[in-house]
């Protein structure tokens, strides 16, 4: 019995793979990540017009510029009338980083801070409560999904 096969040259991974659909380009590019540091653009423009507070501000929370010789990769995506020479800025964002422990750190602080506002409003709300008709204080959502049709 002679079997139909192809010859194992015509076998290969290009003619198995599905094709590539097409998709938007990002407008910014992504670093390669770097083990213990985190990554992120900071608005150095808005408009054409310079906005040194913000970068400032960034500065002061721990964020740094990353030099282009440890991104080169992104040097054909930056800016070549950058303000700062020698970083990657792209349309007016630098790109920065800062310790991955020290964002985390960050992060923590802001989900504390959000936490107690909220026990600050409902302990707000809850103090109107009256036994004789008391107030709900749920804090669950539910999400149904209908068959579309009645």
């Amino acid at each position: 019995m002679v079997e139909n096969r192809l010859a194992r040259e015509l076998e290969n991974r290009e003619s198995a793979q599905r094709k590539q659909i097409w998709a938007p380009p990002t407008t910014l590019p992504t670093p390669a990540d770097k083990e213990g540091w985190t990554h992120r653009w900071i608005r150095t423009s808005m408009m054409g017009q310079a906005d040194p507070t913000n970068v400032s501000a960034k500065f002061r929370e721990g964020w740094e510029p990353v030099k282009s010789e440890d991104h080169p990769e992104l040097m054909m995506h930056s800016d070549p009338n950058s303000r700062f020479k020698g970083n990657v800025e792209v349309g007016g964002l630098l790109l920065c980083r800062a310790p991955a422990e020290l964002m985390q750190q960050r992060e923590a602080y802001y989900a504390n801070h959000a936490r107690s506002q909220m026990d600050a409003v409902d302990n707000s709300f809850m103090k109107t409560s009256d036994a004789r008709m008391p107030l709900f204080n749920e804090k669950r959502s539910t999400t149904t999904f209908g068959s579309g049709t009645k």
